[in-house]
């Protein structure tokens, strides 16, 4: 029965890190296509695009750690 905890906590680490993947992947692309767009906004966009990935990172980072510490 331990082994099935084990399995459960692994499997959500892994799922929050893909999830968070995919998220940062997707504000990069639309960051990128907004910035062909409007060059003139690149900066903003930039900006906006690493706060938006350090707040998905964190949410990542403690799902990561709650999964952990269920071990």
């Amino acid at each position: 029965m331990e082994s099935l905890g084990i399995l459960g906590a692994t499997l959500g680490a892994a799922l929050a890190v893909i999830g968070a993947a995919f998220g940062i992947s997707k504000i990069g692309k639309a960051t990128m296509e907004a910035s062909a767009r409007q060059p003139e906004i690149a900066d903003k966009a930039r900006t906006t695009m690493i706060i938006a990935a350090a707040l998905i990172e964190g949410v990542a980072l403690f799902a990561v750690a709650v999964c952990f510490m269920a071990l």
